[in-house]
């Protein structure tokens, strides 16, 4: 297993519900986030209800920067999205941190895979042991659309 990258100084993550800034991680995602363009607050605030939070926050402000959501049953399935970091504070690791701490969060639930789909960030998450599927013929979806 590839080894757990520190979070940078000055930057905490939690996984209280209570710390979310619902409204500042729909804009972000609603408005940057090429997979969750237009997404309406209603359905925002839904999936934020129904997953595993995890933000990253500026210690001494308690701003938050970054979020991750897992869609997981906690014990044998878990889908990690919505990774987002502020681009104001990109480059510092705070990615790397906040995937591997999902990753390690989960480890003792022991479900057999944390899956997630990426167009553009390959890199980030093959350095924490994410690799491409053995076998996609084996996967299917069943897309309802927007």
């Amino acid at each position: 297993m590839k080894a757990t990258p520190p979070l940078p100084e000055g930057y905490e993550i939690s996984t209280d519900p209570h710390r979310i800034d619902a409204g500042r991680v729909h804009h972000w995602l609603s408005t940057d986030a090429y997979w969750a363009l237009g997404r309406p607050r209603d359905k925002h605030d839904r999936a934020v209800e129904g997953s595993l939070n995890f933000g990253i926050y500026d210690a001494a402000s308690g701003e938050q920067v970054a979020y991750a959501r897992v869609v997981t049953d906690r014990a044998t399935f878990a889908w990690l999205c919505d990774v987002y970091v502020d681009p104001s504070v990109r480059g510092k690791g705070l990615g790397t941190a906040l995937v591997a701490a999902v990753r390690e969060h989960l480890r003792p639930d022991g479900p057999r895979r944390l899956l997630l789909a990426t167009h553009d960030a390959h890199g980030v998450y093959e350095k924490l042991g994410f690799t491409a599927l053995d076998r996609p013929d084996q996967w299917m979806v069943l897309a309802f659309g927007q």
